[in-house]
């Protein structure tokens, strides 16, 4: 099976690549800063839009103090069509950064084994491919329930525990509380594809012990996804969720910008979403008193304890000819700079306010909700994210999941969606 997987995808990326022979290299940008003339010289391909600035910055000061120039691209192409543009060319990035299924899908044609260094020692989230490392962790996200313990507080009058939310029935009366204190709204629901089917749905495949046999159980009609306990369990919080929504009358309209200003501010106390959405939040007059907490369900089976996470983008380093041995060893060098050298760390945790993905890195995580997913993350307490569902996942699970939002399905019917969906869809190679 997996093999197939692994044909599939190929396959995908050389009709990708051919588009790209013809499409050129638009829709990217560089900083242009870092070369040096004479020095090795490497590139390094940023997909993660909210660190472009920081990573230019830090590129210079490393090119100076290092000796070997170092030059930031960034695309708001998909990661895959915009890296095969530059295969096309014969100018792969000398580092790119990926998600996780594009290390499974390309990192044996592509990327250069790094088993033998020594940061592997101290990450779980590495990714390996046939028992080689082709893939450093760029920083671990998670998500769950993000709450505003200080405007809890206001309404109620009491501290907010998080631990003390763990069932359907207990997220359900804290709402009832603030409503009966005078929030009129106490959740909001982002009605992002990405957000709903990428994130929320997602779980109810992570959380089940096996999400690939789940899967294959609802390609195959073996499970009935209606009546599978992870799903209407989940979908009871959900509906606690929806029920109490800001913007229930108008699901779809809600922007999420709004959405995110008013949990900042306390207007309202809940949102489902991840460390990510700091960065957004904070550009608010946000409460000081936030946080994180595993989505609350009534599966008895310890779910509620835990975020699902992990590894959040990955660098690997390309092993083409195209590429010369020293700027591979510059390339490795690199990646180590950032585990292992406290400047590197420093980097990562301060100056791009991410949760580190190596034991070795202990500073403190600056921002709540990452303070949040890292205390998890030392507790070896995170699910791992299912990082082979299809590109059209998030489109077409996402617009069912919407339908539900706004009430135009019921929950047989968003069952009957998805199930058609699986009927065709393939997970990616893994």
């Amino acid at each position: 099976m997996r093999k197939q997987f692994k044909k599939a995808a190929a396959a995908a990326f050389a009709v990708v690549l051919a588009a790209g022979v013809l499409a050129g290299c638009g829709g990217s940008s560089d900083s242009g800063s870092g070369a040096a003339e004479g020095a090795t010289n490497i590139t390094i391909f940023n997909s993660k839009m909210e660190i472009q600035d920081k990573l230019e910055e830090k590129a210079a000061q490393y090119s100076e103090e290092k000796g070997v120039g170092v030059e930031i691209y960034y695309s708001s192409d998909t990661v895959a069509a915009h890296l095969a543009t530059r295969y096309s060319s014969n100018e792969p990035y000398t580092i790119s950064m990926v998600d996780a299924k594009d290390v499974y899908a390309l990192a044996e044609e592509h990327a250069l084994d790094l088993s033998d260094q020594d940061w592997v020692a101290n990450t779980t989230q590495a990714i390996s491919v046939n028992g080689k490392v082709y893939g450093f962790p760029v920083c671990v996200e998670a998500r769950g329930i993000i709450y505003n313990a200080d405007a809890i507080k206001n309404v109620t009058g009491e501290d907010f525990d998080p631990t003390s939310i763990k069932t359907t029935e207990d997220f359900q009366a804290i709402c009832d509380k603030l409503i009966a204190g005078g929030m009129a709204s106490p959740t909001g629901v982002m009605k992002e594809d990405w957000s709903l089917a990428g994130h929320f749905m997602a779980e109810v495949y992570e959380q089940h012990d096996d999400p690939d046999a789940f899967i294959a159980g609802i390609k195959d009609g073996s499970i009935k996804l209606a009546e599978d306990k992870k799903y209407n369990e989940m979908l009871d919080t959900f509906d606690v969720l929806r029920a109490n929504n800001y913007a229930k009358d108008a699901a779809i309209s809600a922007e999420r910008e709004v959405t995110e200003q008013k949990l900042a501010e306390g207007e309202i106390a809940f949102m489902f979403g991840g460390n990510w959405d700091w960065s957004v939040i904070n550009a608010y007059d946000y409460s000081e008193n936030m946080g994180m907490m595993p989505v609350p369900n009534n599966s008895g089976d310890g779910s509620n304890e835990k975020m699902v996470g992990g590894g959040s983008k990955y660098f690997f380093i390309d092993n083409s000819e195209n590429t010369t041995p020293e700027q591979q060893q510059a390339a490795k060098d690199f990646l180590s700079w950032l585990a292992n050298d406290p400047e590197g760390q420093a980097f990562v945790v301060n100056d791009c306010a991410l949760v580190p993905a190596f034991s070795n890195n202990t500073l403190d995580v600056a921002d709540p909700l990452g303070k949040s997913v890292k205390a998890y993350a030392d507790a070896g307490a995170l699910i791992g994210n299912y990082n082979y569902l299809p590109d059209d996942h998030y489109s077409i699970v996402g617009a069912s999941m919407q339908k539900y939002l706004a009430g135009e399905i019921d929950r047989a019917g968003l069952a009957d969606e998805i199930t058609a969906y699986w009927a065709t869809a393939e997970v990616g190679a893994h």
